[in-house]
């Protein structure tokens, strides 16, 4: 399992190369100078060029991402054009907010989805049934900002019971992450639904039934144990993918988080911001996935077993090589 983990790890090196050099190039491709912004319109053109010239911005595309990828190999992500500040600092400022977004969000899902999965799974081809699908396919279908506005004008609005932006107590809490928490529990509800009627229909639930076993303990005990495995794989990514995708949400309610972050220096072209943002959020999804998939291993003892007969048929090859060798020598 160590090597396996240490494989995927290197494995992510040539990945985050890739996405930082496409992150640039893209930038290149974008709208917009940052020296411009910087000193605003009445700036004449003799000063944007100097500017310009000051922060690099006149190198070479090969020169100017070597120098970010050196930057990064020494811990330095840059400083941001438009605070002055490094862009490390700023970005574990903010951290904290999109992790706790996410994370409550992510529960709120879980809690949701799973109990609606395993209603509709366990009332197959009824109207109970149909009416968990069509509440899973709607919540897919709508679009979170618009969901987050329908929010804002029952809960904030009409009735005044929450904050319609800011969480500087929890009650700001409840409607950005009851936001988020709709389409994931959507997508988490299909999942258990479709993993709980594979499940139900082995032969180790029959065999559990015709023991006289409760159709509840048939159901949490037995069936959902087994479905959950798939689901895990749901959740983590869907958490590592909300990291980066939380910008819409937060942008609504003003929640001063790494979307908001990265979505700011969109606007003013903050190019030290955009690079380090994107690649730190890539490298923490990427090993939200890594974790994901060590968690499935050590809960599912079919991938197990796969990894063992791998490691003992490699460990074979190399034991017959060394014979040969030996022979031959």
């Amino acid at each position: 399992m160590l090597r396996y983990i240490i494989k995927r790890l290197l494995l992510l090196i040539p990945v985050l190369l890739g996405i930082s050099l496409v992150v640039l190039i893209l930038i290149d491709f974008t709208p917009g100078d940052p020296a411009r912004m910087m000193l605003g319109a009445q700036a004449s053109q003799e000063q944007v060029d100097a500017l310009r010239e000051e922060l690099g911005l006149n190198d070479p595309l090969p020169v100017r991402y070597g120098r970010f990828l050196w930057g990064v190999v020494n811990g330095d992500f840059g400083t941001s054009l438009m605070t002055k500040r490094p862009v490390i600092d700023e970005m574990l400022e903010r951290f904290p907010y999109t992790l706790t977004l996410v994370t409550i969000g992510t529960i709120f899902s879980v809690f949701l989805g799973i109990p609606i999965g395993i209603y509709a799974a366990t009332r197959r081809h009824t109207w109970k049934d149909n009416a968990a699908i069509f509440f899973a396919l709607i919540a897919v279908s709508m679009p979170s900002f618009w969901f987050a506005l329908l929010l804002i004008r029952f809960f904030a609005v009409q009735l005044d019971w929450l904050p319609y932006a800011g969480v500087e107590t929890w009650r700001g809490w409840v409607l950005p992450c009851g936001a988020m928490a709709l389409g994931i529990s959507a997508l988490i509800a299909r999942q258990v639904r479709s993993d709980m009627l594979e499940v139900l229909r082995q032969d180790y639930i029959t065999t559990a039934r015709a023991k006289g076993l409760s159709e509840q303990k048939v159901t949490y005990r037995h069936a959902l144990k087994n479905a959950m495995i798939p689901v895990i794989m749901v959740i983590g990514g869907v958490f590592g993918s909300s990291l980066g995708g939380s910008l819409i949400t937060e942008m609504i309610f003003s929640i001063p988080g790494l979307g908001q972050y990265i979505m700011t220096a969109l606007n003013n072209r903050d190019y030290p911001v955009i690079q380090s943002g994107i690649l730190i959020i890539s490298t923490m999804f990427a090993i939200i996935i890594l974790i994901v998939d060590v968690i499935f291993a050590l809960v599912d003892p079919r991938i197990r077993s796969q990894y063992t007969k791998a490691k003992r048929k490699e460990g074979k090859q190399h034991g017959k090589q060394t014979e040969e060798a030996v022979e031959a020598a």
